[in-house]
């Protein structure tokens, strides 16, 4: 066995990288997605690279199937156990609103409805000790229900279960008991030991709504691969931006929610490292439904402790992602006398009217098309052959409504997109106080590279970073990811009685769970990490920062007090653009992060030489004609000057006029932007 492979399937294209640990080539290749039976897009991509999955050491992929489940809001019908008088703490949720100012706001549907929910009798305190025992006849009625009315799962939340899950346990022991294993069983704690009744009854609900499609899917996946040969396990991505095997998977589906998206951040890490003194970097991924913007911060991704997916709260560590609906498949359209891109996609079918599939309404990408920045006899390295008449006449048909000139408004329908995505930087950057400026761009996607400079240019960033492969490169970046298990225990203690040593001993126990878990996943010990952090806040504050510690032992030793009030004011400074030193600290929240690694694939080796003489073709920029060469990716090396476009099997790169690309040592397109004049 000697390929390693990864895959990421997409609105419109799954895509698919094979690493051959024999002799390093990286090979890329994609086949439409096949949203009526998704599997059937992975065996035809997978097909376009291994002969024989019974040669493959390490498969992952990315799956959205969860994802799309609470998007469509086509989930499980759930049954939500709750405390006795705890019934409608997930339908009043919290009094803030995401949008203060907005006077449509409206609170998401639950996801659960008022009749759906049913309470049990028995009571712990804060602390986790009994008050009032479990009403097991209480939960036997759930699991009767839940059987009888057809639910598909069955989330259990009771209060203070984060300090003893002596009550969730059993709880879970009778449901199993009612419900056998055709009905998912969700119990709270599992899904996130911590404080907040209702994020974690949000978090639990999740999990419920979303794990029956997740589970269905990777378990027809594992027998689906094992019937043609695969004979080691399938790892799927977590939102996390680490790995897992498909059976804990199944067990935590939740934690697969932004399994897709999350790869190219792990890919952006891997740049960071391989492009060297580049730590920061903002990481776009195009694809031909969305656009996904995430961070890079001193070499590592940016990852939250929660996050709200669709208006919803989830206790989970998961890679701040921002997403809108911009992608090449986005269509264009006329309202009020004025042109709008997307957020409707053309999607996979019928696609962008070039794409020949029956669309007939102009999508970004048909505006590149009729500005001759594609090729269309190479598209996705010849596997697709472009129909310009079509996209010719889907913009002019737009250009009627609007009385614009077709190659002006294609031109208008690429700035619109373009700066829909730049805002869509600026709400994980600026609004956060981070200076895009100051860090690189990695453009991927099938139509990243295509809009880079230009996104570029409207923030004010001078280099824009075009990886191999950059239609695949999320499912490269999964190869890069590592194995990663959290874990949390809650730890609530001011400063004047905070214990060292306790603290240290409760770090080395979450570690050798972690260690443990790794060891499950299949990790030598030779290749396993745990990083530790906590939870704090001064005092009478509601929020909290996560500051990471030294090592398991740091607690224990002389001095650890001040050290880490000193490293919080730090944090919060950073976060909040201030701090109180004298202010007393205290601490909320253990959590321990086991890391298992697997060997780097480093970057993509070169192909064979790219033509002597490559073509030239007419290409828009800016209202003007320019003769443009169209170079081949492949053997592309030294540097030259825009404007070109550089084709090759997964994505286009635009260099426009004004701007200088070069090839650097590990094969990454570096592209120095002007600013626009």
């Amino acid at each position: 066995m000697s390929y390693r492979v990864a895959m990421d399937i997409g609105g419109t294209f799954t895509d698919v990288v094979c690493y051959d640990e024999r002799t390093g080539a990286v090979t890329a290749s994609k086949a439409p997605t096949t949203p009526g039976d998704l599997a059937e897009g992975v065996f035809a991509a997978l097909g376009r690279v291994v002969d024989d999955p019974s040669a493959i050491s390490f498969f992952v992929h990315g799956t959205t199937q969860g994802l799309n489940a609470l998007l469509e809001r086509k989930g499980a019908r759930v049954l939500l156990l709750a405390s006795e008088g705890g019934g409608d703490v997930y339908r009043i949720a919290r009094g803030n609103r995401d949008r203060m100012f907005d006077l449509r706001y409206r609170k998401p549907t639950p996801l659960v409805p008022p009749g759906d929910v049913m309470e049990a009798g028995g009571r712990l305190d804060w602390r986790g000790a009994e008050l009032v025992p479990l009403d097991e006849e209480a939960v036997r009625r759930a699991g009767r229900r839940a059987r009888e009315e057809g639910f598909d799962a069955v989330a259990v939340c009771l209060l203070f279960s984060y300090a003893d899950p002596a009550h969730e346990i059993r709880a879970g022991e009778i449901l199993a008991e009612e419900l056998g294993e055709d009905v998912l069983v969700v119990l709270s704690h599992e899904v996130a030991r911590e404080w907040r009744e209702y994020e974690r009854t949000s978090s639990a609900v999740l999990e419920a709504y979303t794990g029956p499609v997740v589970r269905r899917y990777l378990a027809d996946i594992e027998r689906r691969f094992a019937g043609r040969g695969l004979t080691v396990p399938v790892h799927v991505m977590q939102s996390s931006g680490g790995l897992v095997n498909a059976s804990y998977a199944m067990r935590r589906p939740l934690q697969t929610l932004l399994s897709g998206p999350v790869g190219g951040t792990m890919g952006g890490v891997a740049a960071a490292r391989l492009l060297g003194g580049r730590r920061n970097v903002i990481c776009v991924d195009m694809g031909g439904t969305s656009f996904d913007v995430s961070l890079v911060v001193d070499g590592r991704p940016d990852v939250s402790s929660e996050a709200r997916i669709e208006g919803f709260p989830v206790l989970m560590p998961i890679v701040n992602l921002h997403t809108i609906g911009a992608g090449g498949g986005s269509l264009a359209y006329a309202e009020a006398g004025a042109l709008r891109v997307g957020p409707e996609s053309a999607g996979a079918v019928p696609g962008p009217a070039c794409y020949g599939r029956g669309g007939t309404r102009a999508t970004v990408t048909d505006a590149n098309v009729a500005l001759g920045r594609v090729d269309p006899a190479w598209f996705a390295g010849g596997l697709m052959t472009l129909d310009a008449e079509a996209a010719g006449a889907a913009v002019a048909e737009l250009a009627g409504e609007l009385d614009l000139d077709p190659l002006r408004l294609a031109e208008g329908i690429c700035d619109v997109a373009n700066a829909k995505m730049a805002q869509a930087i600026r709400t994980l950057t600026v609004e956060h106080g981070v200076e895009p400026r100051e860090f690189s761009l990695v453009a991927f996607g099938g139509a990243g590279a295509m809009h880079a400079v230009f996104i570029a240019r409207e923030l004010g960033i001078g280099e824009v970073v075009i990886p191999r492969f950059p239609g695949a490169f999320s499912a490269w970046g999964m190869l890069e990811a590592d194995v990663r298990r959290d874990l949390t225990r809650p730890y609530f203690r001011p400063q004047d009685t905070l214990d060292g040593p306790d603290m240290s001993q409760n770090f080395a126990s979450l570690e050798a769970e972690a260690l443990d878990a790794l060891t499950a996943q299949g990790v030598p010990a030779d290749r396993r990490r745990v990083e530790h952090a906590v939870d704090m806040r001064y005092e009478g504050q509601d929020y909290t920062l996560t500051i990471p510690l030294l090592d398991a032992a740091e607690p224990a030793r002389p001095g650890f007090l001040a050290a880490i009030a000193a490293r919080y004011a730090e944090a919060h400074t950073s976060r909040y653009g201030h701090a109180t030193p004298e202010a007393p600290v205290e601490f909320v929240m253990l959590r321990s992060t086991g890391f298992g690694s697997f060997p780097r694939t480093d970057a993509a080796v070169a192909g064979p030489p790219a033509p002597a003489e490559p073509a030239v073709r007419d290409v828009i920029f800016d209202g003007e004609v320019h003769a443009t060469p169209v170079l081949r990716r492949a053997g592309l090396s030294g540097s030259f000057a825009g404007p070109a476009i550089v084709v090759e099997e997964t994505a286009t790169t635009v260099v426009p006029p004004g701007c200088l690309a070069s090839v650097d040592d590990n094969g990454f397109l570096i592209v120095k932007v002007e600013a626009h004049q």
